[in-house]
């Protein structure tokens, strides 16, 4: 690497000169927290992916952790999630007292396999966390009849997702704006595909879930006159109840946003195709630049029609390390000595010391996502990423594999 070639990460948010206004205008404004950007935020975002309602948070780990909340699931329900994935996609199960499960991926696309669920499915599952990995969908609609047949709740994990879709009999959808999930979540952590800093959002088309989610994310606080249940005829504010009046009717957490965090969100939100859309092309060109390369495998689209509705927020390359003489770090080091950052993700959550030693769960429980995991690397993949820089990324890789 040379002085002037900078190190291209594998991830990287994109904050303009417009996006530095909206925040300056919300610190400038009377309100910094709590104040009307959060539902102009959520108004916007729900009408970006298709549904109803949406809930903004701190993060998406509060929102799938709401979303079970909601959904009542508890202790003696299997909460089924994928083994490829960030741990809040099984720990949230774990938050409410559920059993987190795992069930293998599909070795094409990385995400949850529908048939492998199926086989798999037990009696007590009242839920499944299934995660577009990447940013491309599962097979949603197939997931979601399982689920619906068996009484369970279908928790979509959009994370890597926002903005991007998927096909069906003819028909394009949006994550977050079809009819085979009852919530998705989405992240906006500054590598994904919109950012809020840190920052979180569910949607749903379920007026009492998005309702029970609001008041969750504020401490289970009320203050409409209409939601009070009363605190007792004995109590001094049965008396009286001005406008410093609130009722606490169920247990609930500080999960709130601000409002500077959703300035930046609907600054961003107005390039959300844009960014969709040069990732889409990064992929490309990654694609064709390594097409038949020696052991080395591009990520594939399951469904050829999707090719323009994935939203990619991972390019993960399958390697295999052995054939080429590189360990994994190994090979990472030769990318990273030319400014080429790359990363792992995700270890299978199954073998976590925390899921071994609780759960029972070791190797051999899900081995298709286990042999990914061994040849799993991530390259550079984000919308800021100059055709230079694309083109570093892709001789960097060709020169490890002549």
């Amino acid at each position: 690497m040379t002085a002037s070639d900078s190190f291209i990460p594998y991830g990287r948010q994109d904050i303009t000169a417009e996006d530095i206004e909206a925040v300056t205008e919300a610190l400038r404004s009377d309100f910094l927290t709590s104040g009307p950007r959060i539902e102009e935020f959520e108004e916007a975002f729900a009408r970006c992916v298709g549904s109803r309602y949406a809930v903004a948070v701190c993060n998406a780990t509060a929102a799938l952790h709401l979303a079970m909340r909601v959904t009542d699931i508890g202790p003696g329900d299997r909460v089924v999630t994928s083994p490829n994935t960030f741990l809040a996609s099984a720990n949230c199960a774990s938050f409410v007292g559920a059993t987190p499960d795992f069930s293998d991926i599909d070795p094409k696309s990385y995400n949850l396999c529908a048939d492998r669920l199926e086989a798999n499915w037990q009696d007590d599952t009242k839920a499944v966390v299934a995660v577009a990995y990447a940013g491309q969908a599962p097979d949603m609609p197939r997931i979601g009849e399982l689920c619906r047949s068996n009484g369970a709740i279908v928790i979509e994990d959009a994370c890597h997702g926002t903005g991007g879709g998927f096909h069906h009999e003819g028909a394009a959808y949006k994550l977050g704006g079809h009819p085979w999930a009852d919530i998705t979540t989405f992240s906006f952590h500054p590598v994904k595909a919109l950012t809020t800093g840190e920052g979180g959002i569910l949607v749903t088309d379920n007026e009492s879930y998005a309702n029970q989610a609001r008041r969750l994310r504020s401490h289970g606080v009320t203050r409409a006159p209409g939601d009070f249940r009363g605190i007792g005829s004995d109590s001094p504010a049965e008396m009286e109840r001005g406008p410093w009046y609130y009722e606490m009717s169920e247990l609930g957490y500080n999960y709130r946003t601000t409002d500077i965090q959703c300035a930046l969100g609907l600054s961003q939100l107005g390039r959300i195709d844009n960014y969709a859309q040069r990732r889409r092309d990064i992929v490309a060109a990654y694609n064709e630049a390594f097409a038949g390369l020696p052991h080395f495998k591009t990520p594939a689209v399951t469904r050829p029609e999707d090719i323009d509705q994935i939203s990619w927020h991972l390019y993960t390359t399958l390697i295999d390390f052995e054939q080429i003489g590189l360990t994994r770090t190994a090979y990472m080091a030769k990318l990273r000595e030319v400014g080429v950052g790359s990363q792992v993700l995700y270890i299978p959550v199954h073998l976590q010391p925390y899921y071994r030693e609780t759960f029972g769960y070791g190797a051999g429980k899900c081995p298709n996502a286990e042999s990914y995991y061994r040849h799993a690397l991530s390259l550079p993949l984000f919308p800021k990423m100059t055709d230079t820089e694309v083109g570093r990324v892709i001789e960097a890789v060709t020169t490890i594999h002549p």
